[in-house]
């Protein structure tokens, strides 16, 4: 394994939509477990392939709960329901935090880095980190999605 380096905003690259996976490899392997580490050597909840530099539909996720990490390729939002306001930020923003709405329960289709398909839900923190890794794939950043107050403006 390997630390990467994360992508600041401003690149790029994270305002590209991402090829989906068709190819499950050691490739794929090593580019997940390069991205978990990178994560969590900066204590991060979430890391997407973009902000690694690579242009795939994959992300991995670790909100610190009975899940673990979470490993999603080609990963698409079925169901959100509900709905939640709190901090967010992101690696690629370091120092970066605004107030965002997200669904509070959200349900994702994905596959694992074998190519088997799973769905799993998530509430709160899994539902937000969700939402924020699967926009990341799609060019979407939180800032797009902030919720500016008047002082803010």
């Amino acid at each position: 394994m390997a630390l990467r380096e994360i992508v600041k905003f401003g690149e790029d690259i994270l305002r590209k939509k991402c090829r989906p996976v068709t190819v499950f490899d050691e490739k794929l392997w090593t580019l997940l477990d390069d991205m978990k580490e990178t994560m969590q050597q900066a204590q991060g909840a979430g890391l997407a392939a973009p902000q690694v530099g690579i242009l795939r539909r994959v992300c991995v996720i670790d909100v610190r709960d009975k899940h673990g990490v979470i490993e999603l390729v080609n990963p698409e939002i079925i169901e959100a329901t509900g709905s939640q306001t709190g901090g967010e930020g992101c690696l690629s923003a370091p120092g970066e935090w605004r107030e965002v709405e997200r669904p509070a329960t959200v349900t994702v289709k994905a596959q694992d880095r074998n190519g088997n398909e799973f769905t799993m839900t998530g509430e709160g923190l899994l539902a937000r980190a969700f939402c924020h890794e699967t926009d990341h794939l799609d060019g979407v950043l939180f800032i797009d999605k902030a919720i500016f107050t008047e002082e803010q403006a």
